[in-house]
């Protein structure tokens, strides 16, 4: 088949080999579609993997404002990427999700990270555990800045008690990548941790989760 079009070299790529074997700029090159006519989709593709160094993980944290930025992508082309991110970040979601049983920090770290670790500003989440250990709901609580948000205990243990809970892993991010609790996490956690205790609903933890690590305050010792 005659290849006329630079852009178009990708997607024959893809029909014959398939998406595995192909590298990321022609991944984005489908992804971006067509150029202009200063640079081609392949030209822009390398141009927006040249600006992440590569980072995958920068890459995830992109929205369409970034994407704008450079010059050959509009509107269109920046929905078009963001789109395919948030289908690769719930397809995480639903395979951490899929009947993993949480028997410690690295399991509910699996569960968590696709929730929170490609966000831009800090959200509060709690996660419903059965007598199995398996999470039955995942809960947004509350969504704030690049550098903090705030929780109401009265809805987080509502949510609880109305799905007769028995336990909750407590979670949010920092999209500063430090992983150290403040000293208003530390009060928070302390809080939950004794009303929990009035309701019998075990806090099994409480992570922080940055882009590529987390912190466990039950393997710190700090639930107690």
């Amino acid at each position: 088949m005659k290849i006329t079009q630079k852009e178009d070299m990708p997607r024959e790529k893809l029909a014959r080999v398939g998406a595995s074997d192909m590298s990321l700029v022609e991944i984005l090159t489908i992804l971006i579609g067509s150029g202009f006519a200063e640079h081609s989709a392949a030209d822009l593709a390398q141009l927006l993997l040249n600006a992440i160094d590569g980072d995958l993980c920068l890459l995830a944290r992109y929205n369409s404002f970034d994407f704008k930025k450079l010059k050959g992508i509009g509107p269109a082309k920046a929905a078009l990427l963001v789109a395919a991110l948030e289908l690769g970040r719930r397809r995480q979601i639903y395979e951490s999700s899929s009947k993993l049983v949480i028997r410690n920090s690295v399991d509910a770290y699996s569960l968590i990270k696709p929730y929170l670790a490609d966000l831009i500003r800090e959200e509060f989440w709690v996660f419903h555990l059965n007598r199995a250990s398996t999470v039955v709901l995942a809960e947004k609580l509350s969504m704030g800045g690049v550098s903090g948000t705030t929780v109401d205990l009265r809805l987080l243990y509502k949510s609880a008690l109305e799905r007769l809970t028995s336990s909750i892993i407590l979670a949010h991010n920092h999209p500063s990548d430090q992983m150290r609790p403040s000293k208003s996490d530390v009060d928070l956690t302390k809080q939950v941790v004794a009303a929990g205790k009035i309701f019998d609903i075990d806090v099994v933890d409480h992570l922080i989760i940055g882009s590529s690590t987390f912190y466990s305050f039950a393997d710190d010792g700090k639930l107690n």
